[in-house]
């Protein structure tokens, strides 16, 4: 039996030119950092406007925060 024709490749195997195209990606796109999403942004934008009064939303925010 030929056992080098039955090798099944691995399913995350990559050839050489894809590792090096995934480099360059990388090196371009994956240095970026995500920022954390601005809680009381959210709280402002998820609830209809007046719904909170400002000292209510500051409670809100104060609660969120710990």
């Amino acid at each position: 039996m030929n056992t080098v024709s039955e090798r099944v490749s691995h399913p995350l195997a990559m050839s050489h030119e894809s590792r090096q195209v995934l480099v360059q990606w990388l090196k371009s796109n994956g240095t970026r950092q995500i920022s954390e999403p601005d809680a009381r942004r959210t709280l402002i934008e998820r609830y209809p406007a007046d719904l909170f009064s400002e000292a209510e939303l500051q409670a809100l925010w104060d609660v969120m925060k710990g």
